[in-house]
C-alpha cells in the first residue's frame, strides 16, 4: 500500500512527545512511561491514528500505544492529535515483527483495525493473525490473551477466524456486519471505516480471548 509523502515527516517525528524514539529501552517499564499501573492496549498498524486517538480520549483509565511502520502515516497520526493533551497515548514507529523487543508481558488487549489483508496465499504469514504473529503476541500479553479485530476484507477475516480457532482462542463476539448488528457493539470508526460506512460496505468484527 502506498501512502502520501509528508515532506517534513521526520521533523514531525523527531519533535513529538507522543512518539517513543527508543521503545526497546522501556521493555517491562511501560507503566513507568504512563506514570500509572493501568492496563495497556496496543494497536498494530494504526495508520493515521484516528481510532486510537479517540479510544484514548474515551477510555482515560486505559493506556494506549499505537504502532505504525510507515513514518508518513505516523506523521499524520501525530498531527491528528492536534492541540489535545492525551496523557494515556504513546506511539511507536517500528515493524510489528519487533514487538517482543519493546514489550515484556505487559499488554492487555491487541487491536487489529483494517490491517493490510495480504490476500495472496504466499503472503499469509504477513497477516497479523497468522500463527507467527500469534506466537509473538503470546510473549507480550500480560496474562489472558485478548484480540479485537475489524476489517472490510472477507478473505482476511475468514483467515483470522481459522487461525485464531486453531490457536485455541474463544470468540466472545463475531459480527459479519458491525454497523447493522442488533447487539449495538461499542465501536469507534477508523478513517477507512468512515468511508466504507458511507459506501454501505459490511464491516467484519471479532473479539477473541484465551484465558490462561
Amino acid at each position: 500500500m502506498r501512502y502520501n509523502i509528508i515532506k517534513n515527516a521526520q521533523d514531525i517525528l523527531d519533535n513529538s512527545d507522543y512518539l517513543i524514539k527508543n521503545p526497546a529501552l522501556y521493555k517491562g517499564k511501560w507503566n513507568d512511561v504512563f506514570h500509572n499501573k493501568n492496563d495497556i492496549a496496543l494497536e498494530l498498524g494504526m495508520g493515521r491514528g484516528s481510532f486510537i486517538i479517540e479510544m484514548a480520549k474515551k477510555y482515560p483509565n486505559i493506556n494506549f500505544i499505537g504502532l505504525e511502520l510507515d513514518k508518513n502515516q505516523m506523521a499524520v497520526a501525530i498531527k491528528n492529535i492536534g492541540s489535545s493533551k492525551i496523557y494515556n497515548l504513546k506511539y511507536i514507529c517500528a515493524d510489528a515483527n519487533n514487538i517482543v523487543d519493546f514489550f515484556g508481558k505487559e499488554i492487555k488487549t491487541i487491536y487489529l483495525t483494517f490491517s493490510e489483508p495480504w490476500p495472496k496465499k504466499s503472503d499469509e504469514k504477513r497477516r497479523f493473525t497468522a500463527n507467527n504473529y500469534l506466537r509473538l503476541y503470546d510473549r507480550i500479553f500480560k496474562k489472558d490473551k485478548h484480540i479485537i479485530m475489524k476489517t472490510d476484507n472477507k478473505i482476511l477475516f475468514a483467515s483470522a477466524l481459522e487461525s485464531l480457532s486453531d490457536y485455541w482462542y474463544t470468540f466472545d463476539k463475531v459480527s459479519l456486519d458491525l454497523h447493522h448488528d442488533e447487539r449495538n457493539i461499542p465501536n469507534i470508526m477508523t478513517d477507512f471505516e468512515q468511508e466504507y460506512y458511507k459506501q454501505n460496505r459490511p464491516i467484519y468484527y471479532l473479539e477473541a480471548s484465551f484465558k490462561n
